[in-house]
């Protein structure tokens, strides 16, 4: 039988960039086919596999005009993972306010508003897809990102299919002064840590600076906490693993996003084994 093939799946509301995201595919070496019915990817895969060239990425993006694919997805996903195929399902999405705004710059009519408003289609859209979401392997907010960073977002996660074997875990901090990440598996609060914040010679400095980092990590339940996150993750991950999940993202949160938060993030990085696992890091607000 021919090696199995990486797939990404592209799907999500109207206005949230899906069209960026499988033109930032196609820029990563993707062969990318735009609202295939579900019916036909089975033979579109078959042939990807025997054209003389070798196709080996495949991006398939969807959306609600086919409709008989969320109903018959389940079905087809365990299928294609049945024969073999790395399949990940990237899922975005973005606040109402924001999708009210993209629809209104472009002029464009939602898909679904029918004779109404554009907000009554978003509403009909988010409540057509709530299946879709819950079993996307990730799900990603687009609401403050730019086009450019929905490029990085996307080629981030095609750097992890290299080695489709391994999970791929996204390490980020944050703080939440600006609001709580949205496209998150796990998010912790380490806000219980004395903040470097109020000590005058390190209030400029980030968790990425040597007194920084000494700071926290001199606290006896800085680790404590460390050595209790890594025992949890330790039983969760392979766990993770076995059901299929490709990528997982666990955010730490202080109140700026600047310090504590950075500092773990590096430490648990530190601490999880780089063979079992590719791990990417973000630090959200770290120049805020």
């Amino acid at each position: 039988m021919a090696d199995g093939l990486d797939i990404v799946v592209i799907t999500g509301l109207s206005g949230s960039g899906k069209s960026v995201a499988i033109r930032a595919l196609e820029d990563n070496g993707f062969f990318c086919i735009d609202n295939l019915p579900v019916v036909l990817i089975p033979k579109f895969i078959e042939i990807c596999q025997g054209y003389g060239e070798g196709i080996q990425r495949i991006g398939l993006g969807i959306d609600l005009r086919e409709g008989r694919f969320f109903q018959s997805w389940p079905e087809a996903l365990a299928g294609l993972r049945t024969a073999g195929h790395r399949v990940e399902v990237l899922f975005l999405d973005a606040a109402d306010e924001v999708l009210l705004s993209r629809f209104s710059e472009t002029r464009r009519p939602h898909p679904l508003a029918d004779e109404g408003s554009v907000q009554d289609g978003i509403a009909r859209e988010r409540k057509a897809l709530e299946g879709m979401r819950a079993v996307a392997d990730k799900v990603v907010d687009t609401s403050h990102f730019t086009v450019h960073d929905l490029k990085k977002e996307i080629e981030h996660h095609c750097n992890h299919l290299v080695s489709p074997h391994r999970m791929s875990l996204f390490l980020a901090s944050f703080g939440y002064k600006y609001g709580i990440p949205h496209d998150t598996d796990i998010i912790l609060d380490v806000r219980f840590l004395p903040n470097p914040f109020f000590v005058n010679e390190l209030r400029a400095k980030s968790g990425l600076e040597p007194e920084v980092r000494e700071f926290v990590m001199k606290r006896d339940e800085t680790l404590t906490f460390l050595d209790r996150l890594y025992s949890l993750l330790e039983f969760i991950l392979p766990q993770y693993v076995r059901e299929g999940k490709s990528t997982l993202t666990i955010a730490l949160g202080c109140t700026g996003g600047k310090h504590r938060s950075v500092v773990l993030v590096e430490e648990l990085k530190k601490r999880l084994d780089g063979e079992r696992f590719r791990i990417h890091i973000k630090h959200r607000d770290i120049d805020k």
